[in-house]
This record gives C-alpha cells, structure tokens and sequence, in this order.
C-alpha cells in the first residue's frame, strides 16, 4: 500500500487522482504546508506531496505520477516510443508555462516573505499565461484529450492546473479548453479523489 504524504487540499490532490485512476490502495497522511519539521522526515525542502512506497519515498508531484504511470501500467504510453516523448512534451509544456506561471504567482503573493515579494510580476505571469493557453488550446484542437482518445498524467495535471488557476484569478478565455476541463471533472476518478478530498 502506498502513503500519500500531504493534504489533498493543496497540490497533492494531483497524486490522490492519479491514485484513484488507476484503481491503487493507498493511506493519506494529511500534513499541510505548516508542518514542516514533519514533511522534512520525508523531503528535506519541506515540500508536499511525497509518496511512500515501502521503504522509499518520492517527493516531486510529476515524478510520483509519471512514477505510479510506469508502474501500473495506465495514464501513460510506454517509455522509449514516439507518442511518450509527445506525451513528455506536453507534461514538460504544462510544468514550465502553466504550473510554472501559477507557482511563480503564489511565491510572490503569500508563499514568499513579503519582502521577498514582486507583487508586479503577477501582471506579466497572467499575460504569459494567457499565451500558453492559446498555444495549448491549438495543440488540444478536436482531440478528447491531449494525446487523442487516451487520457495521460499531463490530463491531469493539466486539469489540477485549471482548478489552481480558476482560484487564483487567472483567466480561462479557452471555449475549447474549458469543454476540455469539464470532461476531466467527470472522469470517475476525479469525482472519487474529490470525494475523499471533502473529507479529509
């Protein structure tokens, strides 16, 4: 059994998906950001989430999913073919222009020391923003999700993405990516890993 190291609340909940799509039995410790002398015993920057697997801990949300991927053969294409690299390319575009954006925002807004902050960069981050989606939106096109009819952790990190963004007063111009977020909502293992979310 596997032990998700953090609050679902917070980016965690990316893991508990990931865990709940592939059908995976797993236990929740609920630490949040505030426990940090707790979190180090299992990643030393103090971080969420991580995942224990035996005696091994993951920490990096991207890396425990890919990780959970490979593993179990499900939410991803196998290493070394065409369409994983396509894969890789998507989840690689998502962690630089979108959770890269939105990571950088909360840094200089509450995470950061305030005066470690550049509150003016948030401007520049919302136009940044707003230019991946166009690109992302063009990339997704007809497709039901980025790699055609078959839905891969960039899916889902995406779509964990989309909510961040919603709650952060970042703008979703996209008709075509907002159809897209609302696909991905009603995936049985969203709507699960919500539920479990609710009461944790």
């Amino acid at each position: 059994m596997y032990t998700l190291i953090g609050t679902p609340k917070a980016r965690p909940f990316r893991v508990l998906w990931t865990l709940e799509e592939l059908g995976l039995e797993y236990e929740i410790l609920p630490l949040s950001a505030s426990d940090k002398e707790a979190i180090a015993e299992f990643n030393p920057t103090g971080k969420i989430p991580a995942l224990k697997d035996g005696d091994e801990v993951i920490i990096d949300s991207v890396a425990i999913m890919q990780y959970l991927a490979d593993k179990h053969g499900g939410l991803t294409f196998k290493a070394g073919t065409i369409e994983r690299a396509k894969q890789d390319s998507f989840t690689q575009f998502i962690c630089d222009e979108i959770d890269g954006a939105l990571w950088t925002a909360a840094r200089n807004s509450f995470v950061n020391p305030e005066e470690k902050r550049v509150e003016a960069i948030r401007s520049v981050l919302m136009w940044e923003f707003e230019r991946s989606i166009k690109a992302l939106e063009e990339r997704l096109g007809d497709k039901t999700y980025l790699m055609g009819d078959i839905c891969t952790v960039p899916d889902l990190l995406l779509s964990h993405c989309f909510g961040w963004a919603r709650n952060a007063g970042f703008p979703m111009e996209s008709e075509v990516l907002r159809a897209y977020g609302k696909r991905m909502v009603q995936r049985k293992g969203y709507q699960r890993a919500s539920a479990v979310r609710s009461v944790t």
